[in-house]
């Protein structure tokens, strides 16, 4: 049996020095702060309610209870509510009724969902009725209407005319709609609010032939589109309000449905009406790669001389296309390129090419040269830590100690979330788990905190904060209006309300995205919230904790290791299929499951159901690692390439460095697929572990040291 072992860090200062004998091989501001490093601080530190919401009703209620029995606070508050919703649940309403009566007077900010829970408890029309008069200007209040509408439909009308965005408008929409399948009020209400959008109402909305007003099929194709239904889309952006993104999305739907004469036309429309718009250069670029040389090079020439921003890809791409016709030609433009243009990520990608090459030559000297820049010039790129990390290999090569420790040590400062500032970490000697003891690894895990919501009103924050999702949910679908250019703030609320959904890939997506804001502004309120470990902790969510907990103990499997391949396979989506068939959280093949369950003798099983997904991917998970004795680099891979392709390539390379035989795997996919993994992994070990946390914490010269986590 696999011995598990605990993590102990084994840094003991609380800062350390990247400079050596005074010259820095990269160097790090003076002032500011790291741009990914987390600011921990613990919400409520004091609060004896908010540690209870994640607790099921049975196992808090003796707590709670004790505290409704307190003085005046607002603990007390917070616990007659929780405690009244949760007797609700148990059809104890009269109960219910006595914590809730007067309550609003202590605790205004949740004035109306008091009274909704009144209402829910007492489940009569007199309680609706005060609820709908009392509360009549709260998205709350629709609950009111669609309870009475059930006996009388002009409640359920006025719930679509007030908020038609609200989860039970969507339910009343869709109940009438059964009635009268041709109200095409109903039918783009549902367009409008459905997540993700319902074709087959869009398709009835459209063949119906209604009047449909320009923002109408704005709605209309918006749902084609992030369906990626394009033949369709590019159809209703033609009736859509004529912008520079309607006007994009219609040249790239003609084009990506194969309609090539129509798209140059559309994107030559753009270009004439709105030329100077980001999405003009976007189109001059689409019309440039389905062009030949010299027209193509002048398509690039005007990106070059009209947006900035995309001009070093415009020059990458015109290099390429000079490779085969003028050699010299091609180096003068790449070395405009780095000149005018070293900050973009195309100079970063050039730089990353030509170092591999040397690399690959044995010419570490160089190699080392090129890509240092990178970190330092291009700390935004993807590339930026991954040339850091490499800079202190090949400096190892070349017997440069002191140099390789500051890479390594620069890389694990600056770019804490990366892959390889795991790898970095390792290679500097510290005890975060390597690939060969990974599987081993039994590191205390901290629940994840509750966000404080950045956006939205006050009522909306505290239901959150209290795990009152459903009615947070349903604020926040009313709230939020500014849906097509969402601030930085309500992006990330939003995203943190889809995790709070379960649409935790929808969510996480939401989060991550975040990063790629341009405008100043935007940057620095992105920097802000990427200081605080709920960000994080957002975008590497923990659902199905227990379930992972509980199997990765039966198979001796470090759940960090296991949480960490879930989210890459699914993003946490038990229900969701690949193209190739596999199904649920750990994307278990129909045929693999069959086989595994005759080995353990698992009569039936679900492989939607996450126990029984689990239970399936952590068997095979250990099989991987049974194969290669632990080795978790190789069980990995395995487990998206198969065991005979990794066996290959480890007779084939005879490679003993793990992170170069990483670089050698032949197939992309898979080599991406262990970078992403042994990341997640990462991350969830630097965001849920105390001691880890800690140690990436004293990493920072220029951030003010704080407890990393409770």
């Amino acid at each position: 049996m696999v011995q598990r072992q605990n993590l102990i860090s084994i840094a003991t200062t609380t800062a350390l020095c990247l400079t050596i004998g005074g010259a820095a091989v990269f160097a790090i501001k003076s002032s500011g702060t790291p741009e990914t490093k987390p600011q921990v601080a613990l919400a409520n530190p004091k609060s004896q309610v908010l540690p209870l919401v994640g607790h099921s009703a049975k196992e808090r209620v003796l707590q709670l209870s004790a505290i409704t029995k307190l003085p005046q606070s607002i603990d007390r508050d917070r616990a007659r509510y929780l405690l009244a919703g949760d007797l609700i649940a148990q059809q104890q309403g009269e109960k219910a009724l006595l914590l809730l009566e007067n309550l609003e007077k202590s605790y205004p900010v949740l004035a109306a969902p008091i009274a909704l829970r009144r209402a829910q408890a007492a489940n009569n029309s007199t309680q609706w009725q005060e609820l709908l008069k009392n509360h009549a200007d709260s998205p709350l209040s629709t609950e009111a209407l669609f309870a009475l509408g059930k006996t009388d439909k002009q409640y359920w009308e006025r719930a679509i005319a007030k908020y038609p965005n609200h989860p039970r408008s969507l339910e009343i929409a869709r109940n009438l709609l059964r009635e009268n399948p041709n109200r095409s009020d109903l039918m783009l209400l549902v367009v409008k609010n459905s997540i993700p959008a319902d074709m087959a109402i869009a398709d009835r909305l459209v063949k119906l032939g209604a009047k449909l007003t320009p923002a109408d099929w704005e709605a209309i194709s918006t749902a084609y589109w992030t369906t990626k239904n394009y033949g369709k889309a590019a159809l209703a952006y033609n009736k859509a309000p004529r912008t520079a993104l309607n006007l994009y999305r219609q040249g790239r739907s003609l084009q990506v449905s194969a309609k090539r004469p129509q798209a140059i036309a559309t994107y030559q429309q753009l270009i004439g009406y709105f030329p100077t718009a980001k999405e003009s250069g976007l189109a001059l670029t689409q019309l440039a790669a389905m062009a030949k040389n010299e027209r193509a090079i002048a398509y690039y020439d005007r990106v070059i001389a009209g947006f900035p921003t995309q001009a070093g890809a415009a020059l990458a791409a015109k290099a390429e296309i000079l490779d085969s016709q003028n050699k010299k030609a091609a180096t003068q433009v790449r070395n405009v390129m780095l000149r005018k243009y070293g900050d973009s990520e195309a100079a970063a990608e050039y730089r990353w090419k030509i170092a591999l090459e040397k690399a690959e030559a044995q010419n570490y000297q160089q190699a080392w040269q090129w890509a240092q820049t990178i970190p330092t010039r291009n700390p935004k790129s993807i590339l930026a830590p991954r040339a850091g990390f490499w800079v202190g290999k090949w400096a190892e090569k070349l017997g440069k100690k002191p140099e390789s420790k500051a890479a390594y040590e620069y890389v694990l400062s600056q770019f804490p979330q990366s892959y390889y500032a795991w790898r970095s970490a390792v290679n500097l000697g510290l005890n975060v788990g390597n690939f060969t003891t990974v599987r081993q690894v039994n590191p205390q895990v901290i629940p994840p905190e509750r966000v404080s919501l950045p956006a939205g009103s006050a009522t909306l924050k505290e239901l959150y904060q209290l795990g009152q999702d459903k009615d947070a949910l349903a604020l926040w679908q009313v709230e939020f209006t500014n849906k097509t250019q969402p601030t930085v703030a309500e992006q990330f609320t939003d995203g943190v309300m889809s995790l709070a959904k379960g649409d935790n890939l929808l969510g996480i997506n939401k989060i991550a995205t975040l990063e790629d804001r341009e405008t100043p502004p935007e940057r620095a309120e992105y920097q802000a919230l990427s200081q605080k470990l709920t960000y994080w902790q957002a975008r590497y969510p923990f659902p199905f904790l227990q379930e992972i907990k509980y199997w990765s103990s039966q198979r001796q499997i470090n759940p960090l290791l296991v949480t960490a391949l879930i989210r890459q396979e699914s993003r946490f989506e038990p229900k969701i299929r690949s193209v190739a068939g596999a199904i649920g959280l750990m994307q278990v093949m129909p045929a693999t499951g069959d086989w595994i369950a005759e080995k353990i003798k698992l009569e039936q099983y679900n492989a939607q159901l996450p126990k029984d997904n689990i239970l399936l991917g952590t068997w095979f998970l250990n099989y991987t690692h049974e194969q290669y004795n632990n080795n978790s680099l190789f069980a990995i891979a395995s487990y998206n390439a198969g065991p005979n392709a990794v066996s290959k390539w480890r007779d084939r390379f005879d490679i003993s460095d793990p992170d170069e035989f990483v670089e050698a795997i032949p197939y992309e996919e898979t080599k991406g697929y262990v970078r992403q993994v042994f990341g997640n992994y990462w991350n969830y070990l630097r965001l849920y572990n105390r001691e880890v946390s800690k140690l990436v914490a004293s990493y920072s010269t220029t951030h003010p040291k704080t407890t990393s986590l409770p």
